[in-house]
C-alpha cells in the first residue's frame, strides 16, 4: 500500500488526480538461485518465460547481436505454434518479441522474413522437442545472459576493508556472485561465491546502524546498510546451498596415508573432487574424494578440507588465493569452524595424567621421513588413526588386554565417526566392543575412560563430539574409573558443564562409585535413549490383566528396585512374591532380584539371540516383552488387596481353572461359571442367550460335557440370579475365594513325561507351590505323591529335563522328568526355597540371646 501511495503522490505532484494514478502489480522472477533447474518446476518456468518474452518486447532485456533476437523469436514461434510456419503467425511472434527500436531500424516485413526463415531452418520444427523444453532453454539463456537483471540490489557505505574507487556504492547479489557497482552501474569489484569465506551482521553504533561483515579472499569488508540482515540472509543461503551441492574442495593440510588404502593422500592446496555415493557419512566427519592430481580415491576427513561453494570447477585465481595466502587460510579455517562451542573455563585434558600413566608416544619412522616437521604424538588428544598399543602402560605386558584395548579404540573411532566405514554398523555392536571386555575385566576400565576422553579433546567436529558424549554417558553408568583417574575424569566433566550431558555424567559417576559395577555392556534400550538425546530411560511393563504402564528405569536400577517402584505406583499392599518376567519368542524367564535390570535383560536376550544365530545363521533381533506378575503364592488372601486381586490374582488363576488343573465339584463349577459370567457382562441379562457359546470361558475345558449346554446355561443363570446386586469387583474376589479353599490354589502346573516311577502314568502333572512338589494324575487329578520342600534334597534342570532327589542324597528317591520347561520348575523351586531361607535368617537374630 505504501508503494501504491507513492504512485498516487507522484501523479499529484505532476498536477494529476490521485485516483487516476497508473499503477500495476507485477509478479516477477527477481533472482535465480545458483542451482536453479527449470525441469524442477514447469509452472515457474512458464511464468519466467513470459517475463523474458515481455522484457524483450519492451526493451528491458536487450541482446547484443541481432541473431540472438532472431533465435529467441524462433523459439517463441515453436512454443506458440509448434511446426506451423504461416506468415500470419510469424507476424504475431515478431510483435510479441521484437521491440520498437529494432523494428524502426529494420522494417517489420524484414523481421517477419528473418524469423520465419530461422523457424523453418531451426532444430525444433522436425524434432520431437516439447514446448516446455524450449521454454526452459529461453529461461536458461536469460539467466546466463542477464545475471544483473535478475539480482537484488542494496545501497551500502564501505566502513572498512580494501580501498575502492568509491565508498558509497550498490551491492548486486545474483546467482553468479556479488558485484559492487557505482551509480552508473560500472563494476567496482566482482566476487564469485568461492571467494566469499563468511558473512555476518554486526552493530556499529547509533551513527552507523547495522553493518554487514563480508569476509572474502580479497579482503574483509564492513559495509553499512539499511537492509544488512537481508544481505546476510541471501548470501548465507547461497553459500550454504552451494556448499551442500558442491563437488569441489581444497586441501587445508597434507595427509599422507599410503599405508592404508581406505584413506586418500593429498598435499596442501590440492583440489579434491568429492564423490557423493553414501560410502561414508559426512555427519560422521568423513567424505569420499578423488585427488585431481593423482586420480586416487579414498576417505577424506572433513576438517582437512575446505568445501568450495561452487557447482563448477574453481578458477585458478580462487585456488591460488587459497593456497598462497596464509592469513586468508586462517580466516577460512576460523569461519569453517564457526559455531563450535567455546567455553569460558579452559577444558581439562588428560595431559597431566598421561605423563605418569600413559605409555611413551610411538615413534613412527615412516611418518618422520614423510613429514620432517611433524609434531610429536599427543596420546591424550583426538586422533583419527587406530592405535596399535593401549594408552595405559600397565596394559602393555598383557597381549590379550592390549588387543582388546586396541579393538575398543577402533570401535570408539567408528561410533564417533572418526574412522570411515563403508557399512553402517549397529551402534549396539560397537558399544559391545567398547564396553564388553571392560565389564568383564576391571583392568580395562581406565583404558576405556581414557580413550573416550582422548577422542573428546581438541575435537572440533560437532557430530563426533555428540557421539563422544553419548559414550561417556554410557561409561559413567557402567563402572567408575580408578581413584588415580577419578579426579581427572571429574575435572574433565566439570570444565564442560555447558554441554548437555556433562552434569548427568557427573551424577551417574557418583552413582557408579556407590554401587557395584554392571556385569554386561549397555542394553539396546540404553543406547537408543542416549542417541535420542534422552538421559531418562523408560520401559514398558505389561500386567496379567492385559494392561501396561511405562516406568523409568535407570542404568543402576536393580530388579528389586523396579519391583518396589511398580508395587508403590500400583498401590499394592506388599511387594512380596512379585517378580519381573521377560517373555521372548520361546521362553518366559524370571529376573533375579539382586541383578541390575538391564544386565538381566541382556543376559536373556543375548542367550536367545545366540541360540537363534546358531539355528538360523546371521545376526538376529530378539523381540521381547517385560511382565510384572505374582511368582510366589504365599500370604495371598482374596479380598485383602483388591488391586492385587484385580490386576494379578484373578487373571493369573483364571487360565489354570479353565484348563482343568483343579479338582472341583459341579456346584463349585456352576457358582464359578456364574461369577465369571458377571465379570464379563456385569448386569446385562440380555447376554443369557450367549452362555452356550461362552462356556469355554466359564467352565473348565475337561468338564464341558459333564452337562449339556442348555443345562449349563440353566444352572449358571440360576446361580447368577442368586448373586443379584453383586459388582464385577465383588465377582472377581468371589471367584478367588472359592478356589482359595482348594489345595492347588496358587500352584504352577507342568505336564511332564516321567521315567522313574513304574506305577505312575508316563505323563504326569507336577504342581509346585509353597508346600513343595505334588505329582498328580493328569486325567483323574488324583494326587500320586507329595514332597514337601524340606524333604527335597536337590534338583537340577537342562533344556530337555528336570531331575529331583527326595530324601537324602545317598539313599534318596530320584524323580526323572522329560520336559522343555525344566528351567521354570528349577527357578520356581529355588525361589520358594530362598523365601523360606530368608524368613529363617530374619528370625535368627531375635533368638541369639538364648544361645
Amino acid at each position: 500500500m505504501d508503494a501504491i501511495s507513492q504512485c498516487e503522490q507522484e501523479v499529484k505532484r505532476k498536477g494529476g488526480k490521485e485516483q487516476h494514478a497508473p499503477w500495476r502489480l507485477y509478479f516477477r522472477k527477481e533472482i535465480f538461485t545458483p542451482w536453479h533447474d527449470c525441469s524442477q518446476d514447469s509452472v515457474s518456468t512458464d511464468l519466467i518465460y513470459r517475463q523474458v518474452i515481455r522484457g524483450l518486447k519492451y526493451g528491458e532485456y536487450q541482446c547484443e547481436r541481432e541473431d540472438d533476437v532472431i533465435e529467441l523469436a524462433a523459439k517463441h514461434f515453436f512454443v506458440q505454434y509448434g511446426s506451423d510456419s504461416s506468415m500470419e503467425n510469424t507476424k504475431s511472434v515478431v510483435q510479441d518479441c521484437v521491440n520498437s527500436t529494432l523494428l524502426e531500424s529494420k522494417s517489420e516485413t524484414k523481421w517477419i522474413q528473418m524469423v520465419n526463415t530461422a523457424h523453418l531452418q531451426g532444430p525444433y520444427i522436425n524434432s520431437r522437442a516439447k514446448a516446455a523444453e524450449v521454454k526452459a532453454e529461453v529461461v536458461d539463456y536469460a539467466r546466463q545472459k542477464w545475471p544483473l537483471f535478475f539480482s537484488r540490489f542494496f545501497e551500502v557505505v564501505r566502513h572498512s576493508g580494501p580501498s575502492l574507487p568509491k565508498n558509497k556504492f550498490i551491492v548486486a547479489i545474483n546467482w553468479t556472485g556479488i558485484t559492487f557497482l557505482d551509480e552508473r552501474e560500472r563494476k567496482l569489484l566482482e566476487l564469485s561465491y568461492p571467494m566469499v569465506t563468511g558473512v555476518n551482521t554486526m552493530r556499529e553504533g547509533k551513527s552507523f546502524g547495522q553493518s554487514v561483515c563480508l569476509l572474502t579472499l580479497k579482503g574483509d569488508f564492513t559495509l553499512n546498510a539499511l537492509m544488512a540482515a537481508d544481505i546476510v540472509d541471501l548470501v548465507a543461503l547461497f553459500l550454504a546451498g552451494l556448499t551442500e551441492r558442491s563437488q569441489y574442495a581444497v586441501a587445508l593440510q597434507e595427509i599422507n596415508r599410503q599405508d592404508d588404502p581406505t584413506f586418500l593422500s593429498f598435499k596442501k592446496g590440492e583440489l579434491i573432487l568429492l564423490i557423493k555415493d553414501d560410502d561414508f557419512s559426512p555427519s560422521g566427519g568423513w567424505l569420499k574424494g578423488q585427488n585431481e592430481r593423482t586420480g586416487q580415491k579414498g576417505a577424506v576427513p572433513t576438517d582437512a578440507i575446505l568445501i568450495l561453494p561452487t557447482l563448477t570447477k574453481p578458477t585458478n585465481e580462487v585456488l591460488s588465493l587459497i593456497s598462497l595466502s596464509p592469513d586468508q587460510r586462517k580466516t577460512i579455517i576460523n569461519n569453517t569452524l564457526r559455531g563450535t562451542a567455546t567455553e569460558r573455563v579452559a577444558p581439562a585434558t588428560l595431559k597431566e595424567f598421561s605423563i605418569e600413566y600413559f605409555r611413551p608416544p610411538t615413534k613412527d619412522v615412516n611418518r618422520q621421513v614423510i613429514s620432517k616437521n611433524v609434531a610429536p604424538e599427543r596420546l591424550w588428544a583426538n586422533s583419527r588413526e587406530p592405535i596399535r598399543q593401549p594408552l595405559l602402560k600397565r596394559l602393555l605386558g598383557n597381549p590379550e588386554l592390549s588387543h582388546q584395548a586396541c579393538q575398543a579404540f577402533t570401535a570408539i573411532l567408528k561410533y564417533m565417526g572418526d574412522y570411515p566405514t563403508r557399512q553402517i554398523q549397529n551402534p549396539l555392536e560397537l558399544t559391545d566392543q567398547i564396553f564388553g571386555p571392560a565389564t568383564q575385566n576391571e583392568a580395562l576400565r581406565d583404558e576405556i575412560y581414557c580413550q573416550i576422553m582422548k577422542q573428546m579433546t581438541s575435537n572440533n567436529i560437532r557430530y563426533s563430539m555428540v557421539q563422544g558424549w553419548q559414550l561417556l554417558w554410557l561409561c559413567c553408568g557402567l563402572f567408575p574409573p580408578s581413584n588415580s583417574l577419578l579426579k581427572h575424569t571429574q575435572r574433565f566433566l566439570e570444565t564442560r558443564r555447558r554441554e548437555t550431558l556433562a552434569s548427568d555424567c557427573l551424577h551417574r559417576l557418583q552413582g557408579a562409585l556407590r554401587t557395584e559395577p554392571r556385569k554386561l555392556p549397555p542394553h539396546q534400550v540404553e543406547v537408543d535413549a542416549v542417541q535420542q538425546n534422552s538421559n531418562q530411560i523408560f520401559h514398558k511393563i505389561h500386567f496379567p490383566n492385559d494392561t501396561e504402564e511405562i516406568f523409568e528405569v535407570a542404568t543402576n536400577t536393580k530388579v528389586r528396585d523396579l519391583v518396589r517402584t511398580i508395587t508403590t505406583k500400583l498401590g499394592l499392599i506388599s511387594e512380596d512374591g512379585f517378580s519381573i518376567f521377560v517373555k521372548t519368542p520361546d521362553k518366559v524367564l524370571s529376573l533375579s532380584e539382586a541383578d541390575y535390570f538391564f544386565d538381566s535383560l541382556r543376559q536373556i536376550t543375548d542367550w536367545t539371540r545366540t541360540t537363534k544365530m546358531a539355528k538360523d545363521g546371521g545376526p538376529v533381533s530378539v523381540p521381547y516383552s517385560v511382565f510384572f506378575m505374582r511368582k510366589l503364592w504365599f500370604n495371598v488372601i482374596p479380598g485383602r488387596d483388591l488391586e492385587a486381586d484385580r490386576i494379578f490374582h484373578f487373571p493369573q488363576e483364571l487360565p489354570k481353572y479353565l484348563r482343568g488343573y483343579h479338582r472341583c465339584t459341579k456346584e463349585d463349577m456352576v457358582q464359578l461359571g456364574a461369577l465369571l459370567f458377571r465379570v464379563k457382562v456385569n448386569n446385562d441379562k440380555t447376554q443369557f442367550v450367549m452362555i452356550p457359546k461362552m462356556l469355554k470361558e466359564l467352565v473348565p475345558n475337561d468338564q464341558l460335557k459333564a452337562m449339556s449346554a442348555d443345562d449349563w446355561k440353566k444352572n449358571i443363570v440360576a446361580a447368577y440370579n442368586k448373586q443379584a446386586g453383586m459388582t464385577v469387583e465383588e465377582a472377581i474376589v468371589g471367584f478367588l475365594k472359592v478356589i482359595f479353599k482348594w489345595p492347588t490354589f496358587g500352584c504352577a502346573f507342568f505336564e511332564v513325561k516321567q521315567t522313574s516311577e513304574p506305577s505312575f502314568p508316563d505323563i504326569v502333572r507336577i504342581a509346585i507351590s509353597r508346600q513343595g512338589v505334588t505329582i498328580m494324575h493328569p486325567k483323574t487329578k488324583d494326587v500320586l505323591a507329595t514332597h514337601p520342600l524340606n524333604k527335597i534334597a536337590n534338583w537340577c534342570s537342562g533344556s530337555t529335563y528336570f531331575h529331583m532327589t527326595v530324601g537324602n542324597l545317598v539313599k534318596g528317591n530320584k524323580i526323572l522328568c522329560e520336559t522343555s520347561l525344566g528351567y521354570k520348575m528349577d527357578d520356581l523351586l529355588t525361589s520358594y526355597a530362598n523365601m523360606y531361607l530368608n524368613e529363617t535368617r530374619a528370625q535368627r537374630p531375635r533368638n541369639r540371646h538364648f544361645n
